[in-house]
């Protein structure tokens, strides 16, 4: 366990902070966005909204989530918060674009571990299951995670980037 901590430690310490980060939501996670989007704002991070701008109670999460997932697979942004109601539908549909890797994360572990072993790069939430205070830890704990590099995990992500790559022609 000491030697994973020391670990992460100097990962940390030598990948640059994430600044630029993209977010999304339907009318189930609009009021957690714009919360989210104001406490990200205050310290420092530049926010990119991809919707939705207004709430609206009959919009779609594809409409929002799939432009940002497009963002983050073009390295337009750093990295993605999507959310929708229960947040499995924008993981859905975030997972869906060739080189995202999203998650639905409702515990603190998970969003950590999922940038450090799997490279995770878009977090959903569930606008209506999870509140903004557990949501905002999450969040700056997704953030402050950084990919581990180890082999075991680039050899799990290259199977899985064969796999994507393999099922886009079918």
């Amino acid at each position: 366990m000491e030697s994973k901590q020391k670990i992460k430690k100097e990962n940390a310490e030598s990948v640059r902070a994430i600044k630029h980060i993209g977010i999304a939501a339907d009318h189930g996670g609009f009021e957690l966005k714009v919360q989210l989007i104001a406490a990200l704002k205050e310290i420092g991070y530049e926010v990119e909204d991809f919707g939705a701008d207004e709430l609206v109670l009959n919009d779609d999460y594809p409409d929002f989530v799939v432009p940002l997932a497009i963002a983050v697979s073009r390295s337009d942004v750093e990295r993605g918060l999507a959310i929708c109601g229960s947040g499995v539908g924008a993981c859905v549909a975030a997972n869906k674009v060739h080189g995202v890797r999203a998650a639905l994360i409702t515990d603190y572990f998970s969003a950590h571990q999922g940038v450090e072993d799997d490279d995770m790069n878009v977090m959903c939430l569930g606008g209506q299951v999870t509140g903004y205070s557990l949501s905002w830890d999450l969040v700056r704990t997704f953030l402050n995670a950084h990919f581990m590099g180890d082999e075991r995990f680039k050899r799990r992500l290259a199977k899985v980037a064969a796999l994507e790559k393999e099922m886009k022609w079918k």
